[in-house]
């Protein structure tokens, strides 16, 4: 005897309903891929608030020496992206997410894996020619343009 015969709607409905009870339960149950993240010593600092300044500032220093410069505030769709920038004799030697979206978990989520990435490529190509992170575009594109503005306002 088949247990789905037609004669028998009750049980066809109570494994409809055990079968999708079963596979919702497998679906809520996987956890998001998340992978550590290696951090630099001052890389990647806690942002500063959202209403921060959005212009360009020098804080020492001259073309050859040690130069910090902060870029301008990038407004993305999902908040406000900032970077400060050190050079020293004209190298980048440090980038720093000053401002940066994680207002929710997801944000969170999404830029603890990408703004140590784009940091990274931006120490290893030395400009602002770097490449999106997948699953952060807004971020990256916002990234990119601080950093662009940090880097023109050094001249370089």
């Amino acid at each position: 005897m088949h247990t789905l015969r037609k004669n028998r709607p009750l049980r066809r409905i109570a494994l409809a309903s055990a079968a999708t009870v079963s596979g919702m339960v497998l679906l809520l149950s996987l956890k998001p891929h998340t992978t550590p993240a290696a951090v630099t010593a001052g890389s990647a600092s806690s942002p500063a608030p959202s209403g921060s300044s959005s212009s360009s500032s020098s804080s020492s220093g001259s073309a050859t020496g040690t130069r910090t410069l902060t870029g301008d505030s990038v407004q993305t769709r999902y908040g406000p992206v900032q970077v400060r920038v050190t050079l020293t004799n004209g190298k980048l030697t440090d980038v720093t997410a000053v401002t940066y979206p994680q207002e929710n978990p997801r944000d969170q989520q999404i830029n603890s894996y990408a703004v140590p990435q784009l940091t990274r490529e931006a120490l290893t190509a030395q400009s602002a020619d770097i490449d999106t992170v997948s699953g952060a575009t807004y971020t990256s594109d916002g990234y990119r343009q601080s950093l662009q503005s940090a880097l023109d306002s050094a001249g370089t």
